[in-house]
């Protein structure tokens, strides 16, 4: 080994908090001690990691940026080792983070939470919700091993394993003329207003499936807000298309919102546990992974999640 793990932590420390006195307050040793053994190791790859500023804290070189997830994972690696080691069979308990697309979160992760708690050992499930694109780059980047995703846009180097499928539908207010309708097909939408939900990738998606069905959508509003997009429905503003499905068709107002299945041929689209290739699962992480498989893939049904 060229460097120590201790060195490694400070690095990771103070490259994470941008600033030496929080990595050292962090790590509950001095400043002093940071900075040395952030020196010592760029001495030892040889490469400068850091640029030190005197009143704006601290920035990674390009060298840093590279060096930065490994070290990360190489930690990630190391804390799972010594876990092992002292407490052989318990380790897989403790804290865990999961990255989760936005609008799948509120449907799946208080069950994840929950239910972990009471796994033995208990897992702590921390999440993080994003993106597409960001949970994507935090997965290859190494800020955490798992993400729950839709399996659409799916970057190279990250692999998935389906955990249930689901299909869009149409959410009209309770008072549009096609609210008492048990189906309804993608033209009978065309010249309505349309609520578009602008959550990468939500809207290419969406747009994408009226566009394949000859409709031009005619989006009148845009929001990055669920429930904002549910509560213009309701005002009666436009249509729009959502993939989950809460249990209660009202909106933030109270407005009667009507969710109505599409007759088009539409395929369904399937959610997604997200790793990075390179990056081999702890042995938490492979627990969290075994209970999603299992767990969601049977109590979330095709079309309704």
């Amino acid at each position: 080994m060229l460097f120590s793990l201790r060195k490694l932590e400070y690095f990771i420390a103070a490259a994470e908090s941008g600033q030496m006195t929080a990595a050292a307050a962090e790590l509950h040793v001095s400043q002093s001690a940071i900075s040395i053994g952030i020196s010592e190791l760029e001495r030892e790859i040889g490469a400068q990691l850091l640029v030190r500023h005197k009143a704006r804290g601290l920035t990674l070189t390009t060298a840093g940026r590279a060096f930065l997830p490994g070290a990360q994972a190489l930690m990630a690696r190391a804390a799972e080792l010594i876990a092992s080691a002292q407490d052989f069979g318990q380790s897989i308990g403790g804290d865990f983070a999961l990255g989760c697309f936005t609008t799948i979160a509120p449907f799946v992760l208080p069950e994840l939470v929950t239910q972990l708690a009471l796994t033995t050992p208990p897992i702590s499930l921390h999440f993080r919700e994003g993106s597409q694109d960001t949970l994507q780059e935090d997965l290859l980047a190494g800020r955490f091993e798992l993400a729950i995703l839709y399996d659409t846009g799916i970057f190279p180097g990250i692999r998935t394993t389906e955990l249930y499928a689901t299909r869009p539908h149409v959410v009209i207010s309770g008072e549009h003329p096609l609210a008492q309708r048990r189906s309804i097909t993608l033209a009978e939408l065309a010249g309505e207003p349309m609520i578009a939900l602008d959550v990468d990738p939500s809207m290419r998606y969406f747009t994408g499936v009226l566009r394949d069905a000859g409709v031009e959508p005619d989006i009148r509003h845009i929001s990055s807000g669920f429930e904002m997009v549910r509560s213009l429905v309701g005002r009666g503003l436009g249509y729009t298309l959502l993939i989950q499905s809460p249990k209660v068709e009202f909106s933030y107002e109270g407005k009667p919102i009507v969710t109505i299945p599409i007759s088009d041929p539409i395929s369904a689209l399937p959610v997604v546990l997200a790793q990075a290739e390179e990056h081999q699962l702890t042995r938490r992480a492979q627990a969290v992974a075994s209970y999603c498989e299992e767990v969601l893939s049977r109590t979330h049904e095709l079309g309704v999640a």
